[in-house]
């Protein structure tokens, strides 16, 4: 049997046009799941990112910008942004810091609808913490409270191992007494 040339050519564009429509396409994208499953989750690992944060800020060596770098892997935004400009300003005029800060509490504060935002309120003992300058004078000021109240801002990130980062820490004066 003799196909004409015309014929062979319908053939093979109506088998490739089969196979074109046979071949699998690809997956969809998988819809993200929520980093968390619930608020006490969310809560959970906003306590345990800023206490790693408060060890690592307890470790600082103001003499060694090096000891910065582990403080600032917890931390995003506003937070960031703020010991940069600090760490690096004690750096660079000689100041030094001694002491410890201790979280004496961590609560819950507010979590986003989709668990991508944690508050804690919380009180910071730092009656141990002495920053002083380059002539040994402390920089302190007279009237800091012993204790702390402050309101911790965290968010979600790929980049921490607790899925969250400090982005804000600021006073307080609503929440748990200190």
């Amino acid at each position: 049997m003799c196909m004409s040339r015309r014929t062979i050519v319908a053939a093979a564009v109506l088998v490739l046009a089969v196979l074109t429509g046979c071949t699998p396409q690809p997956a969809p994208s998988p819809t993200p799941s929520p980093r968390f499953t619930s608020e006490a989750d969310a809560y959970k690992a906003a306590e345990a990112t800023y206490r790693a944060y408060i060890a690592v800020l307890n470790k600082v060596d103001l003499s060694r910008p090096a000891t910065f770098e582990d403080v600032y892997r917890w931390e995003t935004g506003t937070a960031l942004d703020a010991d940069k400009k600090n760490l690096t300003a004690y750096h660079a005029d000689g100041d030094t810091v001694e002491g410890s800060t201790v979280i004496t509490l961590l609560e819950p504060g507010t979590v986003s609808a989709d668990l991508s935002d944690v508050t804690l309120h919380g009180c910071l003992d730092v009656s141990d913490v002495v920053l002083r300058d380059k002539n040994g004078e402390s920089l302190v000021s007279a009237d800091r409270r012993p204790v702390q109240a402050i309101r911790v801002h965290v968010t979600t990130s790929d980049d921490s191992p607790t899925g969250l980062l400090v982005d804000k820490v600021s006073g307080r004066s609503d929440g748990p007494k200190c």
